[in-house]
């Protein structure tokens, strides 16, 4: 199973903040959509960043209050993992598990394409193995 077939199920759609708004605005979008993270982009829906929950606590804890009047740039993750539309789901397990995050952007052409969750994949992976047990029964129930 692939990222374009979960995309194909879940869609393209993803909330983008720019690097200048205020983490403020962040927050609130975040707590709107009950959402784990934002991708950062510029104009072209070029990914500049992320910003993830972990993110914002972090500059809350160095900050305090005064975190809600920064730039978003100054708190989000700018070296950001993507992947494709090609990745497996067990690629996209994979590097999630290794890097310690929850959410991977989408990447086609250089541009932003979607975003996927863990709960993605989990829920793919599930719907895989499901599947799976389905076909097992129908077999050795006709064997």
């Amino acid at each position: 199973m692939t990222v374009k077939a979960i995309l194909e199920k879940k869609g393209h759609d993803v909330l983008t903040l720019g690097p200048n708004e205020k983490l403020s605005a962040a927050i609130r979008i975040l707590a709107e959509h009950k959402i784990g993270a934002l991708v950062i982009t510029n104009g072209d829906r070029k990914i500049v960043g992320i910003l993830s929950e972990r993110d914002i606590v972090r500059v809350v804890a160095r900050e305090g209050a005064a975190a809600l009047d920064i730039a978003v740039r100054s708190a989000m993750t700018p070296k950001v993992k993507i992947c494709n539309e090609n990745h497996t789901v067990n690629e996209v397990m994979e590097i999630m598990t290794r890097h310690r995050f929850r959410h991977l952007p989408v990447e086609k052409d250089g541009m932003l394409d979607g975003i996927i969750s863990i709960g993605d994949v989990v829920k793919r992976r599930i719907e895989d193995v499901e599947r799976e047990a389905d076909e097992i029964r129908a077999y050795i129930a006709t064997a």
